[in-house]
């Protein structure tokens, strides 16, 4: 660029004659003529395209191939990519139908093609008060296993705030759940907000933008009162904003893979790292993400003042093994409730069994399949009518019971026989009214003192200042004070110790 700047000012300006230039260079005459027609180098024109004598005749066949891949078999629904055509599956078509070239041809052939049928997207206007939600999945080290977990986003594209909670499973219940967390994490409701068309919100596709909502998204909708918009199939980008979000938590909250306990510390740790997320500001934004969020804010609905029950409620009837199923799986109620209709509520976290306005039994929420979650302080009525199934009943299999309860159904069944065995059972009957700290304590006080009965174990359950009440006083009973005992004719019990040794 140098000489080529030079030698414009010493002939256009100081007017030297071009001859001399030409002799002093040694450079060829059209070369000095693009030089004194251009500012600067013009770089390499090709005039025509270069021939391609092998490839050429192909091209048309390749690019009818790659549309082929892209049509649709049926109505919205495109070939699998997975089972669309390689360059390499091209090439070996084209060799069959006569071609001679090499495969790097076709490469590049393909690669073109694929670069120039790329879609373009129109940047979108993103107004205060919208939201978009997406599901996405990641490994957690959850209790010392590796686990897949689904985590729920929700983020507000003008401010780009978001929220993101993690759960076993996407369903009904988590869908729910996560909504609820996420308008009480940002203070309101959204008044619109953008989904893609999961089964979970959608049960048929009627055509455009035009759906059929399943009944559990028309009953969050009337809860809160927003409104919905849906992408069109196969069009993410119309939730662009969330699509990425997704990715941002994967790779910042992600990795490297948690180590917790379980999915509530999980959470935790989530929520936390969204709050200080709120202090980030992004390139191109007036402010941080927390001083935009109160833009979103002044559009949101106000949170209803009746609170969502983010459960799924089904109707049906306890077994005969006191089991009641709910998802494929069982859980367990008390015996008594055998044969009952029973209500389940199953949140995202727990099973709530219901018999009339009554929660009989709570269970953890099992995410597999065919499992079942047995109570063994449910059975304990059972077996107390039938004390010989105590070793053999399944609910009991693996419950640990502290070594204190061993001693004492040895003592009882050394003491008693069977009716020990009874005895014991009545024991652990107190923990359907006291937690099993409290009864550890009371049977370690009663195998002190050698008392090896329900009651006496009973006893030291009641704390002491209690025991107080159970003395007789006079205070509000002012009526019994004028009351007179007479004094006990003891004539007659003395008539029958007469002889004896007492």
């Amino acid at each position: 660029m140098e000489q080529w700047a030079e030698i414009r000012y010493r002939i256009l300006h100081k007017g030297e004659s071009k001859r001399s230039i030409l002799e002093e260079t040694g450079m060829h005459w059209t070369t000095l003529e693009k030089i004194l027609s251009h500012s600067q180098p013009p770089g390499y024109r090709l005039n025509r395209g270069r021939p391609k004598p092998k490839i050429g005749p192909y091209l048309e066949r390749i690019a009818q191939i790659l549309k082929e891949d892209t049509s649709l078999l049926k109505k919205d629904t495109p070939l699998p990519r997975k089972q669309r055509h390689t360059a390499k599956r091209i090439y070996e078509r084209l060799l069959e139908e006569g071609y001679k070239g090499s495969y790097t041809q076709v490469k590049e052939a393909v690669r073109e093609f694929k670069q120039c049928s790329q879609e373009v997207f129109v940047p979108l206007i993103h107004r205060p008060g919208e939201a978009q939600v997406d599901f996405g999945q990641a490994l957690v080290n959850v209790g010392g296993a590796l686990q897949k977990v689904l985590y729920f986003v929700m983020a507000l594209p003008c401010s780009d705030a978001f929220f993101v909670m993690a759960f076993d499973r996407e369903c009904t219940e988590t869908f729910w759940e996560g909504h609820v967390r996420a308008f009480e994490f940002f203070g309101g409701v959204p008044c619109r907000i953008t989904y893609d068309n999961s089964r979970i919100l959608v049960s048929q596709i009627l055509g455009g933008r035009d759906r059929k909502l399943t009944q559990g998204f028309l009953r969050l909708k009337s809860q809160y009162l927003f409104d919905h918009h849906f992408c069109r199939v196969r069009r993410a980008n119309e939730k662009g904003v969330v699509e990425g979000v997704v990715k941002y938590t994967r790779l910042n909250f992600f990795v490297p893979v948690p180590q917790v306990r379980d999915l509530k510390e999980l959470n935790e740790f989530l929520q936390k790292r969204c709050q200080e997320d709120l202090d980030r500001r992004l390139r191109g934004k007036r402010g941080t993400k927390k001083e935009l969020l109160e833009e979103d804010r002044a559009a949101f609905l106000p949170l209803p003042e009746a609170a969502f029950e983010a459960c799924r409620k089904e109707s049906t009837f306890a077994n005969s093994l006191s089991l009641v199923r709910f998802d494929n799986n069982d859980y367990s109620v008390p015996v008594r409730y055998a044969h009952h209709q029973i209500t389940v509520k199953g949140f995202f976290d727990q099973v709530e069994l219901c018999h009339k306005d009554q929660v009989v039994a709570v269970h953890l929420r099992i995410w597999e399949r065919e499992e079942v979650s047995f109570n063994p302080v449910h059975y304990l009525a059972l077996l107390e009518r039938k004390p010989g199934a105590l070793d053999y009943a399944r609910p009991l299999e693996n419950w640990n019971l502290p070594d204190c309860f061993q001693v004492l159904r040895r003592r009882l069944e050394t003491e008693r026989g069977g009716e020990g065995t009874r005895e014991f059972i009545g024991v652990l009957r107190l923990l359907e009214k006291h937690p099993m700290n409290r009864l550890q304590s009371a049977v370690e006080k009663a195998l002190d003192i050698r008392a090896h009965t329900r009651d006496a174990v009973a006893q030291f359950l009641w704390p002491r200042e209690e025991w107080r009440l159970t003395r007789f006083r006079l205070e509000g009973r002012e009526h019994l004070r004028h009351v007179r005992v007479a004094v006990p004719n003891l004539q007659g019990y003395r008539a029958l110790l007469v002889g004896s040794e007492v």
